[in-house]
């Protein structure tokens, strides 16, 4: 009898271990695509774009901070192929990512990439910055102790570049990273698709009262018909969504999930009336993305260059696309500190590069002016007047900042930007405001 029972129990066991192999093979829950589609995109672009190690990128970058289910994925790497593969318990939930020059690194379910591509831009020469890559760093020992203080520039930093008066004046590095290095912007780039739109108004090819439904044509027949494009750079446009990463949400759906991710983000329902509420969304700017390049037809891919990276000198970037070639304009800007400061110094001096207006003039003053709806704590053109941290507003600053740690402080009265970038996950509780705060005190000095 006991011999009988202990059979059925080991024939149960079989099975059931048999059924959830089965069913991880063929339909792994949406958690465990999301871990491996992330793990599978964050080393493709550290290896392939910013020419990390992929063991580091998975072990650091992935594992560290991350979910407890992360520390059981596994990757291959091929090299001739450029493509990544990740793994969860080294068979489970596949997940593929595909480099090509200048696009990035996209993740591919069940879309064919095209073949496109886009040439580097030729390197700076050896002029001052920002013309060139030369810095004579300032020789101020109070900015140089500041930058040297761990509590400041943060548990994982990785970049710290200060501009002041149009020049850097003091920079540094965490071991294994240096100038050369592209850093992930993660929701800084937000800010870079705003400044691409100021780019096509200049030019008259787009307005801020102009309607999205060119692009969505099935949002013609509600109330999204009347969001403008002003509405989704305010992030008032009341559609519905959810930014959470800790779980499978829209945003996560959007960049490990899909294919398509302009039109994911342009399915989701109206929640509210426009204007009436301030959703923060990456699902926003990525749908504006394909807007501006609905606009420019077959030379959207080029745009960014053409318009603001080879103006501005920013040599080192790369806009990722989705599979379908549309920019991941939310989240996937990769580029060195040198050339994020670039940015960042442009919306310091209005729009204005090298005697060029890269922006409408004034332009940048709508930017920064207050979404009502967000309590003061946002600008209409994806910038943010709360500072890091949720700490109140600093003077006159407006704030770039990106998941994990990422900053641009752009202090107007100071003349002042500060780059910091890393890897700090959000519930250490970092703040670049008081390094910020600390490095104009050094130079008012």
């Amino acid at each position: 009898m006991i011999v009988k029972a202990l059979k059925i129990v080991a024939g149960t066991l079989i099975v059931g271990v048999v059924a959830i192999v089965g069913y991880l093979l063929i339909a792994p829950p949406d958690l465990l695509k999301v871990g491996t589609n992330y793990s599978a995109k964050m080393v493709c672009s550290n290896v392939f774009i910013a020419g990390r190690d992929p063991d580091e990128v998975l072990k650091v970058d992935v594992q560290a901070p991350g979910h407890p289910l992360l520390r059981q994925i596994s990757i291959d790497v091929d090299r001739d192929q450029q493509v990544v593969t990740a793994r969860i318990f080294r068979f489970f939930a596949p997940a593929t990512s595909q480099f090509r020059e200048g696009l990035g690194c996209a993740n591919v379910h069940d879309a064919t990439l095209s073949d496109a591509s886009i040439a580097a831009l030729p390197p700076l020469s050896d002029a001052l910055w920002p013309a060139g890559n030369n810095v004579a760093v300032s020789q101020n020992p109070e900015a140089a102790r500041i930058l040297s203080d761990q509590t400041l520039v943060g548990e994982g930093y990785r970049a710290v570049v200060v501009v002041k008066d149009g020049r850097i004046v003091g920079e540094t590095y965490a071991e294994g990273f240096d100038e050369n290095t592209p850093l992930l912007g993660w929701s800084m780039t937000k800010t870079v698709t705003a400044g691409l739109i100021g780019t096509l108004i200049k030019s008259g090819q787009v307005s801020l009262d102009d309607p999205l439904t060119t692009s969505y044509p099935n949002w013609a027949g509600d109330q999204r018909s009347d969001i403008t494009i002003a509405d989704m750079l305010a992030m008032a446009s009341g559609l519905q969504w959810n930014e959470g990463y800790g779980d499978v949400s829209d945003v996560t759906r959007m960049l490990f999930l899909t294919d398509d991710m302009a039109t994911f983000a342009a399915d989701q329902p109206a929640a509210s009336e426009i204007g009436t509420d301030f959703n923060y969304s990456s699902g926003t700017t990525t749908a504006l993305s394909r807007v501006w390049q609905d606009k420019l037809g077959d030379g959207s891919l080029a745009y960014p260059q053409q318009a603001l990276f080879e103006p501005l000198g920013m040599t080192s970037v790369v806009l990722e696309t989705d599979a379908k070639d549309s920019f991941v304009g939310s989240s996937y800007m990769y580029a060195t500190a040198r050339d994020w400061a670039r940015f960042g110094q442009m919306l310091l001096q209005q729009g204005e590069w090298n005697g060029q207006q890269i922006l409408p003039e004034g332009f940048t003053d709508w930017m920064f002016e207050p979404v009502a709806v967000s309590d003061g704590a946002y600008a209409q053109g994806h910038l943010w007047l709360e500072s890091p941290g949720d700490l109140p507003p600093y003077e006159d600053a407006v704030w770039l900042q990106g998941h994990d740690g990422q900053f641009i402080g752009v202090f107007p009265s100071e003349n002042m930007v500060v780059v910091r970038l890393g890897l700090t996950p959000s519930r250490q509780g970092y703040s670049s405001l008081p390094l910020a705060e600390e490095l104009i005190a050094a130079f008012q000095n």
